[in-house]
């Protein structure tokens, strides 16, 4: 099997470079992005095997991209970081498909969890 192509989404570049740097010691093959529409530009779109993205980002959210990815027929699983935890957010994010959400700060290891979690779950079944 191929390695995992990791696309993380998030407007805070200190962000988006923490989680690259964790993910790439772990051997992961990591795009990284500053919006949802750049993401969704780009080809990593359909090489995607999981996205971990911020919640609140100008112009479109998180949830928008979940929406928006599930409309054009993708599959990734999609993990949910966010500084500003909300519970009906949270709901939101789950009830669409989410994997996990996380609170900034996070453990690396939690993040690593989850992430192992969905791509196992991603090759076990639910396809692009």
């Amino acid at each position: 099997m191929s390695t995992p192509l990791i696309s993380v989404v998030d407007d805070d570049a200190s962000v988006r470079a923490a989680i690259e740097n964790l993910l790439k010691s772990r051997g992961h093959i990591v795009h990284t992005f500053a919006s949802a529409e750049e993401f969704l530009r780009s080809p990593q779109l359909n090489e995607t095997s999981c996205v971990i993205t911020d919640v609140q980002m100008p112009i479109m959210s998180g949830l928008d991209l979940l929406a928006e990815m599930r409309a054009r027929g993708y599959g990734a699983p999609l993990i949910f970081i966010t500084a500003f935890p909300n519970d009906r957010i949270r709901a939101s994010a789950l009830n669409a498909g989410a994997v996990s959400f996380l609170a900034k700060p996070f453990a690396g290891q939690t993040l690593l969890k989850f992430l192992d979690t969905a791509l196992a779950d991603h090759r076990g079944g639910a396809g692009t």
